[in-house]
C-alpha cells in the first residue's frame, strides 16, 4: 500500500439549503428585444466558472446576471490550486487568517519502502477554503458590475427562433420574512452555464451524458489532542483497499477534518472502499464524532457537447476536472473566464453573439490549449491507478528530486518546464525500470495486444 501526505492548514466548509414552494407567486424580468443595444447574460452558478465569467462580462459592461443557489455555501472540496493561480486570478497571498481564501501546503509522497521530500521547499500548493473563495469571487464580479441573484434554477426554456431571447425560470431564496422562496423568470441573450457536474443549463441543452467518479467523505470532529496532528497536515492514501481507480483522503476543516474517498469503476462499493479509508487512519481519528456525511459526483471527462446555440458550459458543468488528482478549481475559473472574455469580444466586434462564435472564440481555444493535458492525465491514471502494484510505482517515481521538479513545475505554473535531455532520458529509463519492475508495463502491453487494431492480413 502507499500513501502521499501534504502539508496543509485547515479550512472550513460550509453549505446551506433551502425548499421553495411550489405555490409562491410568480415574478418575471422580460428583455425588450432581439434588437436592443445592450447585452444581456446570465450566468447560471456562483462558484469559480460563474463568477470569473461574470466578472470577465461585467467588466466589459455587459449587462450580467449571476445566479447562485446557496451563497452562503460551498461545494464539498479539497481546494488545492496551482500556484500560478493566485497571480493569474488576483487571488490573496496564502495566509492563516479566517478572512484568507488560500492557505499554503507542501507536498511530502510517502509509502512504507520510501519516503521523499520536497525538491523545492520554498514552493507550495495553495489550498483552498472554497466558502470563503467563492465569497471573494464573486464579491469582485459584482463591484465590477454584475447583478447577483440568490436562487435555484429550476429550468431553462429555449427560444424558437434565433432572435429570441432564453428564459430562465428560477426560484428566489427565501428573505428573514419568508420561509420559501418567490418563482421568477428572466430573459437573457446569452447563457452561461457553470452550475456544476449535475447541471440543469446542460441536461437543457441536451448537452449529453458523461461518465462522473463518486467522492464521498465524513466529517468528524477529532479530540482537541489528535487534532493538532492536522493542524497543517492534509494525508492522500492510494490502493486497492481505499479505491480501486482513485485516493482516499483525510483533509483539516478547522475544527474538524473529512476523512473520504472515490471512485468510477466501483461506486456501488463506495462505503467499503470508505470503510479502508477508515481502517488506514484509525489511530488518527480514534473518539472523532462523525458531524456530517455527504457525497458529490466529479465528472471524468469533458461532455459531448459544450456548446449549443447561445449556451456555453463551463467548469463542473463542462466535465472540466482533470484524472488522477481530480483537480478542478484552476480549470473551472479559467475556462469561466475564456467564455466570458469570448462573449465580450466577439459582441464588441459583432454586435451578436452566435453559436459559430462561442464554438470559435471560446471552445476551440480551450481544447488547443487544454485538451493534450486531459488526454495525458486521463493516461496516467489508467497506467498508475489500475492496481497496488502501479500505485507504488507512482510513489516510488515521486521520490525523484527531478520528477518532482519536473511534474511540480508543470502543476504549479501550468506550463511545460524546461528539462534537460540527459535527465530526461534517466527519467525516461527509470519510469520504464518502475513499470516492469511492478509488473505494469506488461500488463497494458498485452491489453493493448488483445485489442489490436484489427488490420486484415
Amino acid at each position: 500500500m502507499a500513501s502521499i501526505l501534504l502539508h496543509h492548514p485547515c479550512h472550513q466548509l460550509l453549505t446551506a439549503k433551502h425548499q421553495p414552494s411550489p405555490k409562491a407567486r410568480r415574478f418575471a424580468v422580460r428583455a425588450s428585444s432581439s434588437s436592443r443595444s445592450a447585452l444581456r447574460v446570465a450566468v447560471v452558478g456562483g462558484g469559480p466558472a460563474g463568477a470569473s465569467a461574470a466578472e470577465a462580462l461585467a467588466s466589459a459592461n455587459i449587462e450580467t446576471y449571476l445566479i447562485e443557489r446557496s451563497p452562503s455555501g460551498a461545494k464539498p472540496c479539497g481546494g488545492a490550486i496551482p500556484l500560478c493561480m493566485l497571480e493569474e486570478f488576483s487571488i490573496p497571498r496564502p495566509s492563516s487568517t479566517a478572512a484568507s481564501p488560500a492557505c499554503a501546503s507542501s507536498p511530502r509522497p510517502t509509502s512504507p519502502s520510501t519516503s521523499a521530500r520536497p525538491s523545492a521547499p520554498h514552493e507550495h500548493i495553495p489550498m483552498l477554503r472554497r466558502e470563503v473563495l467563492d465569497s471573494f469571487l464573486r464579491s469582485r464580479a459584482e463591484s465590477k458590475g454584475a447583478r447577483l441573484l440568490s436562487g435555484l434554477v429550476t429550468s431553462l426554456t429555449l427560444p424558437s427562433s434565433p432572435d429570441e431571447p432564453y428564459t430562465i425560470n428560477y426560484v428566489s431564496s427565501p428573505t428573514d420574512n419568508s420561509i420559501a422562496g418567490t418563482p421568477r423568470s428572466l430573459e437573457v441573450d446569452v447563457v452561461v452555464g457553470a452550475d456544476g457536474a449535475n447541471s440543469r443549463v446542460a441536461k437543457a441543452i441536451d448537452a449529453g451524458s458523461y461518465t462522473s467518479a463518486i467522492a464521498f467523505q465524513e466529517r468528524i470532529r477529532l479530540p482537541p489532542s489528535k487534532m493538532d496532528h492536522y493542524e497543517d497536515l492534509a494525508e492522500m492514501y492510494v490502493g486497492g483497499d481505499v479505491s480501486p481507480d482513485f485516493y482516499g483522503w483525510v483533509f483539516p476543516k478547522c475544527d474538524h477534518v473529512a476523512v473520504g474517498t472515490g471512485t468510477v469503476v466501483s461506486k456501488p462499493d463506495i462505503k467499503k472502499y470508505q470503510a479502508g479509508v477508515r481502517s488506514r487512519v484509525e489511530p488518527k481519528i480514534a473518539g472523532g464524532e462523525v458531524i456530517k456525511v455527504e457525497a458529490h459526483p466529479i465528472p471524468e471527462h469533458p461532455r459531448p457537447r459544450r456548446v449549443r446555440g447561445r449556451v456555453a458550459l463551463v467548469g463542473d458543468a463542462a466535465g472540466y476536472v482533470t484524472k488522477c488528482s481530480g483537480e478542478g478549481i484552476y480549470f473551472a475559473a479559467k475556462s469561466g473566464r475564456m467564455c466570458g472574455e469570448a462573449i465580450a469580444r466577439t459582441w464588441e466586434r459583432k454586435g451578436v453573439v452566435r453559436e459559430e462564435d462561442l464554438m470559435r472564440e471560446y471552445l476551440r481555444k480551450w481544447d488547443d490549449g487544454y485538451s493534450v493535458m486531459f488526454r495525458f492525465l486521463d493516461l496516467l491514471q489508467k497506467v498508475f491507478y489500475g492496481s497496488d502494484v502501479g500505485r507504488e510505482a507512482l510513489v516510488e517515481l515521486c521520490g525523484d528530486e527531478y520528477v518532482q521538479r519536473m511534474t511540480f513545475d508543470s502543476y504549479l505554473y501550468k506550463k511545460m518546464a524546461a528539462g534537460v535531455w540527459w535527465k530526461d532520458l534517466g527519467l525516461g529509463c527509470r519510469t520504464v525500470g518502475t513499470l516492469i519492475k511492478a509488473g505494469v508495463l506488461g500488463r497494458e502491453m498485452e491489453k493493448l495486444g488483445r485489442s489490436g487494431p484489427g488490420v486484415d492480413q
